[in-house]
């Protein structure tokens, strides 16, 4: 009996992108990168890699700020499709992942965003991706979008709301381009019935 179940999806690889190394003093903005080795610590050459990371806000129910911790926000994914909505509710003609510091950019899937935990992204080189959680919608974004379309920033965190993407960490090492297809595989578990 396998833990986990494949949906007949056709997704694809949209953009490959990283933030560098070196960051961005400007703001969070990611650059494309075409294709990207993938390591057991994330992204080659990408500001968001690393086995372990500093606790941030995003954890400070369970950790103080600054606390070495488990590095599982390696990669930040979007959707085409979870963009256009977000772009329609926004107003613009498109959202681009770089104003987001995605790193990649797939379609064909539905609901990305709303993928559970533990769902597995393998790729065409055999690179697997596992989906922490939602990436939630936050100002450094929408800061990245102001610049670009002024007077537009301000509205993102509403309309981004369960359409921002996930986080994911590397659980098999490859190579992830362009163009490549993407099977998904979605763990096999009940939802928790005091959720």
């Amino acid at each position: 009996m396998t833990s986990f179940r494949e949906p007949a999806l056709t997704a694809r690889v949209e953009r490959v992108l990283v933030v560098p190394e070196h960051g961005n003093p400007d703001g969070i903005a990611s650059v494309e990168a075409g294709r990207v080795d993938v390591r057991f610590d994330g992204f080659s050459g990408e500001v968001h890699s690393g086995l372990t990371r500093e606790a941030c806000v995003r954890v400070r129910a369970l950790y103080e700020t600054g606390t070495l911790i488990r590095n599982v926000r390696q990669v930040s994914v979007i959707s085409s499709e979870d963009m256009a909505l977000v772009a329609k509710g926004m107003g613009l003609d498109a959202i681009r992942a770089e104003w987001l510091g995605a790193n990649l950019e797939v379609s064909g899937i539905p609901d990305f965003t709303l993928l559970p935990p533990s769902t597995r992204l393998l790729f065409e080189s055999g690179a697997g991706l596992v989906v922490d959680m939602e990436n939630l919608p936050c100002t450094y974004p929408a800061k990245e979008i102001e610049k670009a379309c002024p007077g537009k920033g301000r509205l993102f965190v509403r309309n981004a709301h369960r359409r921002r993407g996930i986080t994911a960490w590397v659980e098999k090492e490859g190579v992830i381009a362009p163009g490549d297809a993407i099977r998904v595989f979605i763990p096999v578990q009940p939802a928790w019935p005091h959720g």
